[in-house]
């Protein structure tokens, strides 16, 4: 899950906001994007605030506001990269910890930022016990119904794969029946905005048309827009699908970027999340 959701955040932020680079979605290699900073293969604040929620899950430390505060602080610190928003980039610069993020943070955002990294949760028994644990995390961050709804949406589709629910067909109304009022069944057209809800539609429509992680992931940038975030959400979903062929090309494997936290680390951690799942199987 993890590997793949770094690999479609780093091959998505060379096209985001960038129509004039479509032409290169090929899958042979990384963009370098037209006017940002971020090097080709590099992941952006999708991942680095996934791997957080993944840390949190892994040690098994009590699952709190002050907890997963505190991880998304020290992802950033010990590997302070760009692809967060301007202003949430500079607030993790200046803030020390989590209890002065917790303090300081802008809570009421509708924004995807708390849809982008709740996958990992899906790896928890039950999808009451998902929701709860990603309305906790959401809301750190994403304290509106939007944002929360779209967060919930996101895991809950990793969560519906990882325990093989049902067709990714279904994947949609599975979702209705928990989060309802955003008709997530009905397919999104158009570029993807930054809102939580419609980057979690537009990899949900991506997820239900698509057979290959491949296809898939040229799929969502095709959008247009947001296609890093759309990328990442979808990716990690769809690589615990039985349905969906894993079929990533390796030179995206391979050179996605492998320094201390790169591709190594996101196997290991990968690996001991999803070993989560026979500890919390639903009985």
């Amino acid at each position: 899950m993890l590997l793949e959701l770094a690999i479609g955040d780093a091959y998505g932020a060379g096209f985001e906001y960038a129509d004039e680079m479509i032409p290169e979605n090929t899958l042979t290699h990384y963009v370098q994007h037209p006017r940002h900073q971020i090097r080709p293969g590099c992941y952006t604040d999708d991942t680095q605030m996934s791997l957080a929620i993944a840390e949190t899950l892994v040690s098994e430390e009590p699952w709190t506001t002050l907890a997963v505060a505190n991880r998304f602080v020290t992802a950033f610190k010990r590997d302070p990269r760009e692809g967060y928003a301007h202003k949430f980039y500079d607030f993790l610069l200046q803030i020390e910890d989590g209890p002065d993020f917790l303090a300081k943070i802008n809570v009421r955002s509708d924004k995807s930022g708390a849809a982008m990294r709740a996958a990992p949760i899906g790896v928890l028994a039950t999808p009451e016990a998902v929701m709860e644990a990603t309305t906790l995390q959401a809301a750190i961050t994403h304290n509106t119904p939007d944002g929360i709804n779209a967060a919930c949406a996101a895991a809950l589709m990793a969560h519906y794969f990882i325990y093989n629910l049902g067709s990714k067909l279904n994947l949609g109304e599975f979702i209705e029946t928990y989060i309802p009022g955003y008709q997530w069944s009905q397919p999104w057209e158009g570029p993807v905005k930054t809102t939580g809800w419609i980057c979690v539609k537009a990899a949900l429509t991506a997820i239900a048309r698509n057979h290959s992680l491949s296809g898939l992931l040229q799929d969502c940038i095709a959008f247009t827009g947001d296609v890093d975030t759309v990328a990442a959400i979808a990716l990690a979903a769809a690589s615990c699908s039985p349905e969906i062929t894993q079929d990533l090309p390796q030179t995206l494997i391979d050179t996605l970027e492998n320094q201390t936290y790169g591709k190594d680390y996101i196997i290991e951690l990968d690996q001991k999340l999803m070993s989560l799942k026979a500890t919390q199987h639903p009985s």
